[in-house]
């Protein structure tokens, strides 16, 4: 499948992973190219990773063309000067917006965890839409850890739906896919050019949302 280019200029380009798919290598065998050696083919020269997000994950995610606005941008991430907002499907029904400040650590199998000890972390959320027995959230994380938007939302309840590490039951609520897509991102471009870019949900997180609106068999909403 060719890759999905949502933004390219001579020091950057912006694509629209699809779930599934890893953005860079990773220990062992898996299914599929990652999405870095599609766009070095595509290309013709090597690329860059900015950030990266996760495999069952969907949406944005941001590669420079050369060394100078790697940097650039990744400073950019790590002093939280890029705004980054997630579409996410979760369990029960969330009744506003809120804020999770919990830190986060590792704690092996490529799990995460809130923990006392672990890294300073923030998630800010607001309703999108309610559905039956879910919730529809626009997520912000304000600081970039590894599963952050997944453990945070666990840790107050609302785990993601078809996510197969963190929830009671998983894949959670049955989905086949991970409800988590990487929606929009605001950046500051090489020339320092305020650059606003946005991916739209895939057909498969759309089709997810289109059948359980429908579903008379989804679960009652849970307290929040």
């Amino acid at each position: 499948m060719a890759i999905s280019i949502l933004y390219e200029d001579k020091h950057l380009v912006a694509l629209n992973k699809p779930s599934g798919q890893v953005v860079i290598p990773g220990r062992g065998e898996l299914p599929g190219e990652p999405l870095i050696k599609e766009l070095e083919t595509h290309l013709g020269q090597k690329a860059f990773v900015v950030h990266r997000i996760d495999r069952g994950a969907s949406g944005l995610v941001l590669f420079a063309k050369d060394a100078a606005t790697h940097r650039r941008l990744c400073v950019q991430f790590e002093n939280r000067e890029v705004k980054k907002t997630y579409l996410v499907l979760v369990q029960g029904t969330v009744k506003e917006a809120g804020r999770v400040e919990s830190p986060l650590r590792a704690f092996g199998s490529g799990r995460m965890g809130v923990h006392e000890q672990g890294k300073p972390s923030v998630s800010e959320y607001c309703v999108r839409e309610h559905l039956p027995g879910t919730t529809l959230l626009e997520v912000m994380p304000l600081t970039g850890r590894r599963h952050q938007i997944r453990v945070h939302l666990y840790s107050i309840g609302h785990p993601v739906m078809g996510d197969t590490l963190y929830g009671k039951d998983r894949p959670v609520g049955g989905v086949a896919r991970l409800m988590l897509h990487a929606w929009k991102l605001e950046v500051s471009g090489a020339g320092g050019e305020a650059l606003s870019l946005e991916a739209p949900p895939p057909e498969d997180f759309e089709a997810i949302l289109k059948s359980w609106k429908k579903s008379s068999a989804a679960e009652p909403p849970e307290k929040a």
